[in-house]
């Protein structure tokens, strides 16, 4: 049971695990399924709603929901409607600027089904393009054409979507033939209204560590990294887009909800395989294999794989790091305990600024945050 003052959470997230094929690069909890398993998805994920709804309710109120993979456009317009029905009779059903995301592969978009996204409710559509080059979508294993992305970017946005976010990796190997500058231009020429972009890192047991580790690829080096990184924020920051967090631009009026959740330290709830849920110092994770979600959600089980409790100091270090990777930065009474000469230094590095009471991070800290956060929270007796 939660704790009476455990604050009620603000964001949903709903893991889909179910994709055609794994990515080189993919380290997410995922299943390869020719023929996804909707329903019994589905299923499953309502059994888990009725259960935490027991706990939870009526100490929530969902300023977004968010379906993640994986590959939730996959799923039927019934099997989303069916998964919709359930949210909305737990907590309401709100039209009026709750944020309502799904990840979508582009190959699986067209007019009929944005429509029927539409009427179920969502109004965020993130789209997986990583790339524009034929060669690096092969590289990548992704199952989508250049043509497929920019067609599919086309019919969300003249199909009205409220928002739509496209994303896309730098920082390749040189294998992968990519060009994350040239493509991140040909984007915003469509006018999506927000862009992420992630710095590629290499994970273990992922399809491309073990290139790697047989001597077939090499990571990118630094100075490329680097160069691609702020070609990429060039880029977007000439075409008006806001830099908010290390890895994510919008228009006005078009950063995620979702996500600023997760940066802010609200308490959010983790719905599938895999997921994580949070509130006031309590964190919790679901049992990650598929197979063993739905057998434990079918024998009337709780898919909690593990919990843990934060101590004053592990909010404290992750208030510093969430805070740093936003251009809000930290604000003037949390700065009060970060160890001054250490500040100092790393402003006369031009790492970070100090400007109307905030603490944030230039480009070239976002590039070095790991490195910074460490240093201001080694001595620090923040808390």
């Amino acid at each position: 049971m939660l704790d009476p003052t455990t604050p009620p959470f603000e964001h949903l997230y709903i893991h889909i695990p179910f994709c055609r094929r794994r990515c080189s690069y993919c380290d997410f909890a995922i299943a390869v399924r020719r023929h996804v398993p909707g329903r019994r998805l589905v299923r499953a994920l309502s059994s888990e709603l009725a259960l935490r709804h027991e706990e939870w309710s009526p100490r929530a109120h969902l300023r977004s929901i968010y379906l993640g993979g994986g590959t939730p456009s996959l799923l039927s317009g019934s099997e989303l409607e069916s998964l919709f029905d359930g949210i909305y009779s737990r907590w309401g059903e709100d039209s009026s600027g709750r944020e309502v995301t799904i990840e979508a592969n582009p190959d699986d978009v067209n007019v009929p089904v944005v429509k029927r996204w539409m009427e179920i409710g969502i109004n965020r559509v993130s789209l997986g393009v990583q790339s524009l080059q034929p060669t690096t979508l092969d590289w990548m294993h992704r199952t989508h054409s250049p043509l497929d992305a920019l067609r599919a970017l086309d019919i969300l946005i003249d199909s009205g979507m409220e928002s739509v976010s496209v994303d896309v990796i730098f920082g390749l190997p040189t294998e992968a033939g990519a060009d994350p500058v040239g493509d991140v231009a040909r984007l915003v020429e469509r006018g999506p209204s927000h862009l992420s972009a992630y710095g590629l890192t290499i994970e273990s047991g992922t399809p491309l560590a073990k290139r790697r580790a047989r001597g077939r690829t090499v990571a990118a080096d630094e100075s490329r990294f680097v160069e691609e990184f702020n070609g990429v924020r060039r880029v977007l920051k000439e075409s008006g887009y806001d830099h908010y967090e290390v890895s994510n631009y919008a228009r006005s009026g078009c950063h995620s909800v979702h996500n600023q959740g997760y940066w802010n330290g609200a308490s959010y709830l983790g719905i599938g395989p895999s997921a994580h849920s949070f509130a006031g110092d309590a964190r919790w994770w679901n049992v990650r294999d598929w197979a063993a979600y739905d057998g434990l959600m079918s024998g009337g089980m709780d898919p909690i794989a593990d919990r843990e409790r934060l101590d004053s100091r592990d909010r404290w270090l992750e208030t510093v790091y969430l805070g740093l990777r936003t251009s809000r930065g930290l604000d003037e009474a949390l700065a009060r305990f970060l160890p001054v000469d250490t500040l100092d230094r790393l402003i006369s590095a031009d790492l970070l600024r100090i400007h109307d009471g905030r603490v944030t991070a230039t480009a070239d800290g976002w590039l070095r945050l790991d490195e910074i956060v460490a240093r201001l929270t080694t001595s620090s007796e923040g808390g």
